[in-house]
């Protein structure tokens, strides 16, 4: 998975197609971002740079209830790439 804009918005729009809102504010945030599920809402540290953000988001996505069937094919394949990334990283540990 390369780390540009591209990418940050293909794993922007997993969330966007799970109505899932996307946030980028300032704060301490102690992991770098906060969930509010009863909203749906990701929020994660402004102040990070694309590569920090995506490697955020993919921290994020397994935590959340996403069901891949409901995805758009484009969208599915980023979310299996997304997983596939998260715990070949967990792995590591």
């Amino acid at each position: 998975m390369k780390y540009t804009q591209a990418t940050l918005e293909k794993i922007e729009r997993i969330l966007d197609e799970t109505q899932y809102i996307v946030r980028y504010e300032r704060g301490n945030f102690q992991s770098g971002y906060c969930i509010l599920e009863e909203k749906k809402v990701v929020v994660l540290n402004k102040f990070h740079q694309m590569e920090g953000r995506i490697n955020t988001l993919i921290d994020i996505i397994p935590q959340l209830i996403i069901l891949p069937d409901l995805l758009s094919l484009e969208s599915r394949k980023t979310y299996e790439e997304v997983i596939a990334k998260y715990e070949e990283g967990n792995m590591a540990l």
